[in-house]
């Protein structure tokens, strides 16, 4: 099937293939089923210190919620009229990198791009846990921690939410309905995995809990059916998540009567920033794991450079919408908006605004080269930025929208104190513990569906 290095699908079609190696059915189930059926005692070390430092992490975050709830949001330097500062920067960046999941798993899975097979039960996972993440700071940042209660449909006496008009309400509906369709959607795609980790896998214990997850799937013409039809289902209605959850979250902030944040461009500007961070979060996990777990050839140069140039029109879009904004604010003739901007720009948190343009606007414009594009290193380096960028972006646009009040006598420079690092630190921690016990108990590449875009013929047998 091979010519030299050019497979004969590639003198057909003109097309580098996706799948590179020569790799057989049964290589791809050898590769993918490794870490899963390695006993824990025989865990690899590199996992065993990430996940022993990330739980460290996680058990930190927990015990400072605990504390948070005992003590109130004055271990915090949220101080009139900085009201919200990093819980709320935290909330929106979590919510963005989960965005980046749904958009290749679902968007280029009815595009029908081959391409995503290999990277989107990562994108998947990270959206689950990001999510996880997100959810946690609403309830947190309330500060009177017993009306968090409006969150929920709890019956009282006019038989309907309290408040329905609570910005708090709508992240509720929006960030916990993108949660559960995303979970059945990532859920859904595992099925034919976990059954093929079932038939493989030799403790007893393993056996049965794969067994319970896998539905009793047998591989049958009747059971395949069923899974695109609900897998095509997910789909068609997670896409539309995509573009509704984070304009939901933009709204936090659009409809409030304040200069920086009372502004339309808010709902797409903040849906292509989350698809930005999405994407170079998933490129910040799947970079290491590739290596580690030795899948070079089934995550190829292809797939990171295809992800790279989404990062370039997006960190674009998010550059456009930069300069929209400044332009908005003077074309307004509105002098608080005008004051706003300027004060972002070059007023005490200047140093924020330039780290948030240099991350997000000039970082990914190195991707308009194929060298760097296609590079695993530059590649890991720039999605790292990208993610810095991105949180600074949060803190921007929240932070310096608040600190200069209408009143001179209102003005404050927040600064936070050692708590504000610990949350967000511990956050992490939660969210890697999470994709490593994923890593370590679950099929990171979609096996069924890699399967399924590899050329057929006698030397693919399973």
């Amino acid at each position: 099937m091979h010519r030299g290095d050019v497979s004969l699908e590639e003198e057909v079609t003109k097309r580098e293939t996706l799948i590179r190696g020569g790799l057989s059915y049964h290589d791809v189930t050898e590769a993918v089923c490794k870490m899963p059926e390695t006993p824990f005692l025989k865990s690899p070390k590199g996992w065993l210190i990430g996940f022993t430092i990330s739980a460290s992490l996680m058990v930190m975050f927990f015990l400072s919620i605990v504390y948070l709830i005992w003590e109130g949001i004055g271990i915090w330097g949220n101080s009139s009229p900085v009201f919200w500062a990093w819980d709320i920067v935290n909330f929106v960046f979590w919510v963005g990198i989960g965005h980046a999941g749904t958009l290749i798993s679902a968007i280029l899975y009815l595009f029908r791009q081959k391409w995503r097979t290999s990277i989107n039960r990562y994108a998947e996972a990270m959206t689950i846990f990001a999510v996880i993440c997100a959810l946690i700071f609403p309830g947190i940042h309330v500060g009177r921690i017993w009306v968090v209660y409006y969150f929920f449909p709890l019956p009282n006496q006019m038989d309907m939410w309290p408040n329905f008009r609570s910005p708090l309400l709508w992240d509720m509906f929006a960030v916990g309905t993108y949660f559960i369709v995303s979970l059945h959607f990532w859920y859904v795609g595992l099925i034919p995995d976990l059954a093929t980790l079932r038939d493989r896998v030799k403790s007893k214990t393993a056996k049965m809990w794969y067994g319970l997850f896998s539905l009793g799937w047998r591989g049958s013409m009747r059971h395949w059916l069923h899974y695109e039809r609900a897998y095509l289902l997910l789909a068609a209605l997670s896409t539309p998540l995509v573009l509704s959850v984070h304009s939901v979250v933009s709204f936090d902030f659009a409809i409030a009567q304040l200069p920086g944040w009372h502004t339309t461009i808010f709902p797409p500007y903040f849906v292509a920033g989350a698809v930005f961070s999405g994407f170079a979060m998933v490129q910040t996990l799947m970079l290491p794991a590739r290596k580690w777990l030795g899948l070079k050839d089934i995550v190829t140069i292809k797939h990171i450079e295809n992800m790279n140039k989404i990062i370039l029109v997006t960190g674009s879009m998010v550059g456009y919408a930069y300069g929209i904004e400044f332009f908005m604010a003077w074309y307004s003739g509105n002098e608080y908006e005008s004051f706003t901007f300027i004060n972002r720009a070059f007023g005490p948190y200047a140093w924020a605004y330039w780290t948030m343009v240099s991350c997000n606007v000039l970082t990914p414009q190195l991707f308009w080269f194929k060298r760097l594009r296609t590079s695993i290193t530059a590649s890991f380096i720039l999605a790292i930025f990208v993610n810095i960028g991105m949180w600074f972006e949060r803190f921007v646009i929240i932070v310096t929208s608040l600190n200069r009040d209408f009143l001179p006598s209102s003005w404050h420079y927040f600064s936070p104190r050692i708590w504000e690092p610990i949350f967000l630190l511990g956050s992490f921690g939660l969210f890697f513990t999470l994709f490593l016990l994923f890593v370590r108990y679950l099929p990171v590449i979609a096996m069924a569906e890699v399967k399924g875009i590899m050329p057929h013929g006698d030397d693919h047998h399973a």
